[in-house]
């Protein structure tokens, strides 16, 4: 009984066997023979993007079904490439699974164009393609269509101040910042020395003598004129400088920044004074003993004048209000507070 039970395995596995090498061998091999066409959008569609309109649809991307020799599972990847080049590093715009078209959101259309080197505002041409893919292999392009995108960008508008304090280089200029997308309110802190301008970018970003700027309408009296203007000036020292090209005005108000609170050694009685750093553009103390408690900045030695730096937001920089907390040990602490990088001040305690 036991031989014939191991002649009938013995059966059975050559048979299992034949039929795999015979299935290997008769199973054809998957090759692509007709390209998917991408039908939609035409070359030569133009798309204006926008922060407000980030999620809404930028295209509906369509085109025809690949052909492979075999009843196989296609894949299809939608690409993006710069105008006229060769798909080797493109952007992934999305992809499918059988499905022959790919909403494309504002959003994703933005972050690719920008990836691919795009300036914000400026129109810049693009070759999108789809590639299909058949089980993972044998990959087939379809044709190009080339399309216009004029993406954004949600970084803070700025204004470039150049002036007596830095040799009046735009390019290099330190900069005020808007509260939001679309508004006009800037401000920020610049150290001045004399007269000084604002400049706004131009179209690809670049801050430079020729794009518009804004001085003083000649009654120095914190009013902004675009023509026929005159330098704003400022005393040597340290400012918040405020510009808005919306109601055309502007306003410098020199502050001196301090430390105060639990943690410091004179407490909630005094502040202990930072120092401006012209090589890092940083306010800083050398050295301060600090002890577990609470502190915050504060400007001009006094609580009413709206220089009060005390929370952290969710970005991770300094607003108005609240205390800070140091808890780490008792010791000798350089202090380092910056804010060179409008509306987004932050600050270090970095032990001795």
């Amino acid at each position: 009984m036991k031989n014939i039970l191991k002649s009938v395995f013995i059966l059975f596995a050559a048979l299992v066997a034949s039929c795999s090498v015979d299935d290997v061998q008769d199973r054809p091999v998957i090759e692509g023979v007709d390209s998917p066409i991408l039908s939609a959008p035409e070359s030569g569609s133009t798309y204006t993007l926008s922060p407000a309109n980030m999620t809404q649809q930028a295209e509906r991307f369509v085109w025809s079904k690949a052909n492979y020799n075999g009843d196989v599972a296609i894949s299809y990847t939608l690409e993006i490439d710069v105008e006229g080049g060769d798909f080797s590093a493109p952007q992934n715009l999305g992809g499918t699974t059988g499905a022959l078209q790919l909403s494309v959101s504002q959003e994703t259309l933005n972050g690719a164009c920008l990836a691919l080197g795009a300036n914000p505002y400026s129109a810049t041409n693009f070759d999108v393609r789809v590639v299909s893919s058949a089980s993972g292999f044998d990959l087939m392009g379809s044709n190009k269509v080339t399309i216009t995108v004029i993406p954004f960008t949600t970084d803070l508008p700025q204004l470039a101040v150049p002036g007596n304090h830095q040799g009046w280089s735009p390019g290099t200029a330190p900069r005020i910042a808007a509260s939001g997308f679309g508004q006009t309110d800037y401000e920020g802190y610049v150290w001045l020395d004399g007269e000084f301008k604002f400049v706004g970018p131009n179209g690809s970003g670049v801050y430079d003598w020729g794009n518009t700027d804004w001085g003083d309408n000649g009654d120095f009296s914190g009013i902004l004129a675009e023509t026929g203007e005159s330098n704003c000036s400022a005393v040597t020292g340290y400012y918040r400088v405020r510009a808005n090209t919306g109601t055309l005005t502007y306003t410098t108000t020199a502050v001196s920044w301090g430390i105060i609170g639990a943690a410091t050694p004179t407490g909630w009685d005094s502040d202990t004074d930072l120092t401006y750093n012209s090589t890092t553009k940083k306010l800083e103390i050398a050295s301060i003993a600090l002890v577990p408690g609470a502190f915050k900045f504060r400007g001009n030695n006094a609580w009413s004048n709206g220089f009060d730096l005390g929370t952290v937001n969710a970005d991770g920089f300094l607003v108005d209000g609240g205390d800070l907390t140091f808890s780490g040990p008792a010791g000798n602490y350089k202090v380092i507070l910056d804010l060179s990088n409008p509306r987004k001040y932050t600050y270090e305690l970095i032990a001795l």
